[in-house]
């Protein structure tokens, strides 16, 4: 595997930023590449924002009035990535909400960590061109293929070590 740039920007104000989360989301991006046998050096971007900043892109962009967790924007376009004059591709931009993913982790009882980890993973899975919208077999290999890479870190379902207590 190549160099791996993750670039993170906290877009929101509505939760605060635990310690460890950027690591954690620069481990999960590499991870994703180290199991796909990505040999370019890559850069990736990632982005916070809040559930309203979500909904305006998730609407603009698939005409859905509703805040989602994640969304990816892949630089590949069937056929080629695109890279910058010194070689690196450049995959695509991240956007998760972070607001959206402390409501998630709650829900789902599990560790913010491990929603993070996994938002940031199925992202990173988009942007090398997996798909799970269509179902059947695409959906079943890309969710294995997140689990797998979710347990590689030690993050895998069971876990439930790294919790987090948030008073927003």
């Amino acid at each position: 595997m190549g160099k791996v740039k993750v670039l993170i920007k906290n877009n929101q104000d509505v939760c605060k930023i635990p310690s460890g989360v950027r690591f954690l989301i620069k481990r999960s991006c590499r991870a994703v590449l180290q199991i796909e046998n990505f040999r370019d050096d890559a850069e990736i971007s990632v982005f916070f924002i809040d559930n309203r900043q979500m909904r305006d892109l998730n609407f603009k962009y698939r005409q859905k009035d509703t805040a989602t967790d994640v969304l990816s924007f892949p630089t590949y376009d069937g056929k080629n990535y695109t890279y910058s004059g010194d070689g690196v591709a450049i995959l695509g931009d991240i956007v998760i909400s972070f607001e959206k993913a402390v409501e998630q982790a709650r829900e789902n009882s599990h560790s913010l960590q491990r929603e993070l980890a996994y938002l940031a993973v199925h992202s990173m899975l988009h942007l090398l061109n997996y798909n799970h919208e269509n179902g059947g077999l695409e959906e079943v290999r890309m969710r294995e293929k997140e689990e797998m890479i979710l347990s590689q870190i030690g993050l895998n379902r069971s876990v439930t070590y790294a919790t987090f207590n948030h008073e927003d």
